[in-house]
């Protein structure tokens, strides 16, 4: 038998660290590899991580709620093998590592109230690593960097861990003394202006983790973007009668449906295409052009939550292509079966809000991103139409696109021509087109 670790998987390019939600296993039990054997949340997505060897589950390392880096063992399976088992002190080697990378209970965190204010002109960093989890609960519970530089970390080298954070806060809402010394501090931009009125009649439902987050990132980024929308009608005839035409055959050719989602998905990959400033992100003073096209679909979930995974290189796919990236994402995300990568890497985002039944919307922008396209409902109107004979009045499918930018860096012309040529695209659909 030989012994073997198992590490906290990459989940995304940005992600560094994972929360352990709960352990589908338990010590002593037979797992096959790739079957899940716990469930990890980051702060883009919740996932199941599949064993990466097959085998018994001998020791689990990380506890529920410990917050793990990416490469840290998180538990030791011993599997059917001819090289020695994992000795005493390999695993001993390993606990330093451990105790840098999975959050523990500080025993010292009281000590912060005798600990000397830091000035105003402290630096605005201090030499110790604040990893992102930490940083949005201090940007959550309106702690700033002078408040955070005094917080003991039990980490290595004085990290700061999410246990630290807990349990300091629990210390600043208990003790007058840290209420004085925080009387400044800047208020969450979550906290509201005036304090709700609670009747006795009235339900109160707790924030689930998802909805926080996108709480939290909605205001975050009315905060930073300053927000402009175009609005531009299309008529999207041709489209509607292809697809009657020809759902019935894609879905025997391909065994799945087609929306209208891929059609506005290839428009918008062209548009880019065309207007390439507008698949840019905002870096201090500097603007990054993408080279990628990366277009993110916002998807409803049966919680009432939305979720925005990314289709890549949209423009690199054909309407067939792109219909099966939207079919797999939608069905995923309503799963719960998305993958912290499926929703990294984004450049431009389109939110259907016809779907609900809404001819328009304002959307919000996903930060870092400058824009974002929201999709209205298809309705029949009257129309002028021009013909070699004249023009007629006539009944055509018609369809509002809102585009929503960020003026810092996109102007009005810039914005508007976009969404003018997206709808360009859209009118200019050909008929004929084969599947």
């Amino acid at each position: 038998m030989a012994s073997v670790e198992m590490l906290m998987p990459k989940m995304g390019e940005s992600i560094i660290e994972g929360t352990i939600l709960t352990w589908l296993k338990k010590e002593g039990d037979t797992i096959e590899q790739d079957e899940s054997v716990l469930e990890v949340a980051t702060d883009k997505v919740d996932t199941e991580v599949p064993a990466t060897h097959g085998g018994i589950l001998k020791k689990i390392l990380a506890k529920e709620g410990d917050v793990v880096a990416v490469g840290a063992p998180i538990a030791i399976i011993e599997t059917a093998g001819d090289s020695k088992p994992a000795s005493t002190e390999s695993i001993k080697e390993n606990s330093p590592v451990k105790e840098e990378l999975i959050s523990v209970t500080p025993a010292n965190t009281a000590t912060i109230l005798s600990q000397p204010e830091i000035s105003d002109e402290t630096p605005a960093e201090d030499g110790r690593f604040y990893s992102p989890l930490v940083k949005s609960i201090a940007k959550e519970e309106g702690i700033a960097f002078p408040e955070l530089s005094r917080i003991p970390g039990t980490g290595k080298e004085g990290r700061v861990t999410k246990q630290d954070m807990l349990e300091y806060l629990k210390v600043r809402s208990s003790s007058p003394v840290v209420q004085s010394q925080v009387t400044s501090k800047v208020p969450s931009i979550s906290e509201p202006k005036v304090q709700a009125s609670i009747s006795a009649s009235d339900e109160i439902i707790e924030m689930d983790r998802m909805r926080k987050m996108i709480a939290q990132r909605m205001i975050e980024s009315r905060r930073i973007s300053a927000h402009v929308t175009s609005f531009v009608e299309a008529d999207m005839t041709n489209i509607v009668l292809w697809r009657d035409k020809n759902k019935e055959a894609y879905r025997a050719k391909y065994g799945e449906g087609i929306t209208y989602t891929p059609f506005f998905i290839d428009a918008v990959a062209r548009a880019i295409r065309d207007f390439p400033m507008i698949n840019i992100s905002v870096d201090g003073d500097r603007i990054i052009k993408k080279k990628d096209i990366n277009v993110g679909m916002a998807v409803a979930l049966p919680s009432g939550n939305l979720i925005v995974p990314i289709i890549k290189n949209a423009d690199q796919l054909n309407l067939v292509g792109i219909s099966k990236k939207v079919n797999d994402l939608a069905n995923r995300a309503r799963n719960n079966k998305l993958t912290a990568d499926d929703l990294a890497g984004g450049t431009y985002t389109v939110s259907n809000v016809g779907s609900f039944g809404n001819v328009m919307g304002t959307p919000i922008i996903p930060q870092p991103q400058v824009a974002i396209l929201a999709i209205g409902a298809i309705v029949k109107k009257p129309a002028v139409v021009e013909t070699p004979t004249g023009d007629v009045i006539a009944i055509r499918h018609k369809m509002f696109l809102s585009h929503s930018y960020d003026h810092r860096v996109v102007d009005g012309s810039l914005g508007g021509m976009f969404v003018r040529r997206v709808a360009d695209y859209l009118e200019a659909f050909d008929l004929n087109t084969t599947l």
